[in-house]
């Protein structure tokens, strides 16, 4: 069994968090939080192909330069070499999960 309390923890930007449930070569399924305020640097990933899922607060994902607002239990999908960038623009914490197939390590192209 796994879950945020024995999963491998990191943190990423400014007080975000991450949970790596899933950590293998085929694919990585991560549990996310950012902070109020807080946001991930634009970039796109070569071979991955991701998918965010929303399990609480509110998600605004920046796609090729359109805007997404994604609710708590609302997802969307990120195709290999798109642009993109996700903001916590609320005053609550935003939790989600990011699943990434192939693993996305080593494979992410900051602008």
């Amino acid at each position: 069994m796994i879950s945020r309390a024995n999963a491998e923890h990191y943190t990423w930007g400014t007080q975000c968090d991450g949970w790596r449930l899933v950590n293998d070569e085929k694919q990585s399924i991560i549990h996310e939080r950012m902070p109020p305020g807080t946001s991930e640097v634009r970039h796109f990933h070569h071979k991955a192909r991701q998918f965010f899922f929303i399990l609480s607060g509110i998600m605004h994902m920046e796609i090729e330069g359109v805007e997404h607002i994604l609710q708590q239990h609302e997802g969307i999908e990120i195709a290999p070499l798109q642009l993109h960038q996700v903001f916590n623009k609320s005053s609550f914490d935003l939790e989600f999960l990011v699943i990434s197939l192939p693993n996305a390590n080593n494979d992410r192209v900051v602008l």
